[in-house]
């Protein structure tokens, strides 16, 4: 025994010795016009004291770097100072940086070296922020999903439990567009509820990921058809000069990346992961059984100084099963009554999709002109009997497939002379939508069928640009913007002028530290296909007629003060009004209402009738890594109100009202991190049951628990959640290899979030329900409490090699 003690100790002081080991980082930095190398440019790893000059080739190498996440500066007399993003130096992989440089006329003089580690363009003055790879990695709770992640800015809510939704200053889950590398990936969700944007678990792997930059408003002309935010991604590229792995191993899932080089001038990053959570739902014993794959690629070539090719795809495969089994042995009759319940309610399901695109790049002397090709398609299927049993098939209740498919081209030029710079271009998109449709469901009016089978085409173009200089010796920035889109689907849709949405954007500089921002805009939004595809039972288009983009007006203006450069503050007021929202017709509710759950969103007729506004406030305080220590703090004050059928104002599902997040962490020696992020969110509005309705026979054999009442629409508010994640990792750098090994609890006080109580049937023991014994048409229902509060501890393992 005390041999084996000695062994080892006698490792783990290896081990420790190799930690503190240093690494090395190259890379090449070139004119961003003409694509040439830059001899003698400043190269200095941030954080240290380490940097060289660039060759007569523009390249560059750096020795004795401390390991870890690190970003790197480039400055040079005429051009503007450069900062990186992060990369993972250890001893067995190099990275490869390339740093693209801009001329600036202000820089001809001197430079004076400044990281400024915060994104700002004058298109997006305000409303915009940024996340590196090392940000998204270590976030407590995050578990390395980006779209949680998200969470820790000012003005995203997020509902309490297992799902991502993303809901931004009070719109709904549809609101928002995804972009990876420049091509739009309409499915980002495994999941995904159709019609809108959520679900449990991101599709993209946070291993391919370099940076993510989040607009909640001020967007740019060239990114059109959102209302509430945009999400763009930016992929890692290939290391050119060696083959890299990495293996991940979660509570969750399983995953490996490689990349590297392809020739000469092509490299590559690819990924794959699998879930098993079937298998472990199964040993838990819970009542549902999901199962999820995905796969990302992105390949980079420079076909020559002036030319340059990007080809990126992502897919996944998802199946949900429901576990008939989950009741076998539980003693508790709250438990097995709140399984049952989820038995009876939720389908068999299954969705697959793909996104696969181009994005080709020719630089001019002044101007860079993109092509951009891109496919998607996204298939969803449902089915479910009543109590489960599929031997009658009068008990189908749900039996639903839809297919939607896009083509999309884009064209844009962007040319820079001096300060000035102007961003033109074009899209066009065709689109095949199908949904064969056998459903009933029940409201508090009646209960009916749908059976429909549609097939719909759609064609879609849009023109836009944007026009962004500044003045006064860059104190004053002011961008200006404007979109028209179309789509063949009726005539006032047609016409490109009826979508006619301008934008400005202007930004004032007090000196060195202090600036006023501000941002006025139109935004469009096409409804969803489940909306423009959707028929009655006599097989018409019945939203054809009438139906319009969704607008929103946004407002948004604030102060940010930037005492030094690792610090930023922020104050932003915001409002946004919105008009033609879809209106179902046979709920009397706006569908912005919608989207908190599985499903499909907008399969039904509606108007474009709804009105809604949401407004407030955001305070944000972010400081980088200083000394090892880093964190955000970000409040949001936020009303989000849409109109009910009698055209008054009432809280929409997404008005939180208070919304507080701190994120913090700490780097100690010997590669430990710990991280923390609390969350406070206000309590969501939601609609009590109509128990009248949902206790008769008939109604409840279809919906299997309770009808809303929307004649009370949000009156009820659950109360505010908080919760508390935490997070620590340990990383060792061995001489062929990086073990990092973490721990992340999310809700690590185990705090309770109200939820509305199932709705069942009373039942004696052999199951059979109760009737009412003054009312034989009716059940006697119960309530079954529906808790979410227990503590999720999680571990995993990265190995990189």
């Amino acid at each position: 025994m005390k041999e084996l003690f000695l062994i080892l100790l006698l490792i783990l002081k290896t081990i420790h010795i190799q930690a503190q080991d240093v690494g090395v980082l190259k890379g090449r930095v070139i004119d961003f016009k003409t694509r040439e190398p830059l001899p003698f440019v400043n190269v200095l790893a941030l954080g240290t004291q380490r940097g060289t000059i660039t060759n007569d080739l523009g390249e560059f190498r750096i020795t004795n770097l401390p390991l870890g996440y690190r970003k790197v500066s480039a400055s040079f007399l005429g051009y503007k100072i450069v900062i990186s993003s992060d990369y993972l130096i250890t001893k067995e992989k190099i990275p490869f940086i390339t740093i693209e440089m801009i001329e600036d006329e202000n820089q001809l003089t001197e430079v004076e070296v400044k990281a400024k580690l915060f994104t700002k363009t004058l298109e997006s003055p305000l409303s915009l922020n940024s996340l590196g790879v090392a940000e998204i990695e270590r976030n407590p709770g995050g578990n390395r999903d980006v779209l949680r992640v998200i969470q820790s800015f000012p003005g995203v809510a997020s509902n309490p439990g297992f799902r991502n939704d993303i809901i931004i200053r009070g719109g709904a889950t549809s609101e928002n567009k995804f972009y990876v590398d420049g091509i739009e990936v309409p499915v980002i969700n495994h999941f995904q509820t159709q019609g809108a944007t959520g679900g449990p678990v991101g599709i993209m792997n946070t291993d391919l990921i370099r940076k993510v930059d989040f607009y909640s408003s001020a967007f740019p002309s060239n990114r059109g058809n959102t209302l509430s935010s945009i999400i763009a991604f930016t992929q890692k590229i290939g290391n050119p000069e060696k083959l890299n792995a990495r293996a991940t191993l979660g509570t969750s899932d399983a995953g490996i990346t490689l990349d590297g080089p392809m020739g000469k001038k092509t490299s590559f990053v690819a990924s794959v992961r699998q879930s098993y959570l079937k298998f472990l739902f199964k040993l838990i014993k819970l009542p549902f059984l999901p199962t999820y794959n995905d796969f990302q690629f992105n390949i980079k070539t420079n076909l020559n100084e002036k030319n340059e090719l990007s080809i990126i795809g992502l897919g996944a495969i998802d199946d949900f099963e429901i576990n008939t089994e989950v009741n076998n042995g539980v003693e508790d009759e709250q438990q097995r009554k709140a399984n049952q319940y989820i038995l009876n309610t939720v389908p068999v399901n299954g969705q697959w999709s793909y996104t696969f695109g181009l994005n080709y790049k020719h630089f001019g002397e002044n101007s860079m002109q993109q092509l951009v090709f891109s496919r998607s398609k996204w298939k969803n299927f449902a089915t479910k009997y009543f109590l489960n049993d599929n031997s009658n098939p009068d008990n189908l209740l749900l039996d639903y497939e839809s297919i939607e498919v896009d083509n999309k081209f884009r064209f844009e030029n962007t040319i820079t002379k001096g300060k000035q710079r102007f961003n033109f271009g074009a899209n066009l998109e065709l689109s095949n939508y199908s949904n064969n449709t056998f459903q009933k469901i029940v409201n508090t009016q009646n209960a009916i069928e749908r059976n429909f089978n549609s097939e719909a085409k759609f064609f879609k173009y849009g023109i836009f640009g944007q026009f962004s200089t500044s003045f006064f010796n860059n104190s004053f920035g002011l961008s200006l913007g404007v979109r028209f889109d179309g789509i063949d689907y009726n005539k006032n849709m047609k016409n490109l002028f009826n979508q006619f949405s301008p934008r400005i954007a202007t930004t004032y500089n007090f000196g060195n530290q202090w600036s006023w921002n501000s941002s006025l805009a139109i935004y469009k939004q096409l409804p969803s296909f489940t909306i423009l595809g959707f028929r009655d039972n006599k097989g018409e288009l019945i939203n054809k007629k009438g139906l319009a983009y969704i607008e929103s007006q946004h407002a948004v203006s604030g102060v940010e003060f930037r005492p030094n450069e690792e610090t930023k503050l922020t104050l932003e007021g915001f409002y946004k009004k919105y008009s033609d929202y879809p209106f179902s017709v046979r709920d009397q509710i706006s569908l912005a209402n919608l989207g908190a759950d599985f499903g499909v969103v907008g399969n039904e007729e509606v108007v474009s009738s709804s009105e809604g506004r949401a407004y407030g406030f955001e305070i944000l305080a972010q400081k980088k890594t200083f000394k090892g220590l880093y964190g955000i703090i970000a409040y949001t004050f936020v009303r989000s109100e849409f109109e009910d059928n009698l055209g008054n104002y009432v809280p929409s599902t997404w008005d939180n009202k208070h919304l507080l997040t701190i994120t913090t962490g700490k780097k100690f020696n010997r590669s430990w991190e710990v991280g923390a992020k609390f969350r406070l969110v206000g309590g969501r509005p939601y609609t009590p049951y109509n128990y009248g309705a949902s206790s008769v026979i008939t109604n409840y054999n279809i919906s299997n628990g309770g009808i809303l009442d929307f004649s009370r629409l949000n009156s009820e508010r659950f109360g505010t959640y908080t919760q508390l994640d935490i997070r620590v990792d340990k990383t060792w750098y061995l001489k062929k290899m990086s073990i990092n090994l973490f721990l992340d609890i999310q809700n690590i006080y185990a705090k309770t979030a109200d939820r509305q109580p199932f709705l069942l049937p009373k039942e004696d023991s052999s199951g059979v329900r109760y009737k009412d014994p003054n009312d034989s048409s009716r059940y006697l229902l119960e309530e079954v409490e529906n808790s979410s509060g227990r503590a999720i501890p999680r571990i995993g393992v990265i190995l990189d090699f």
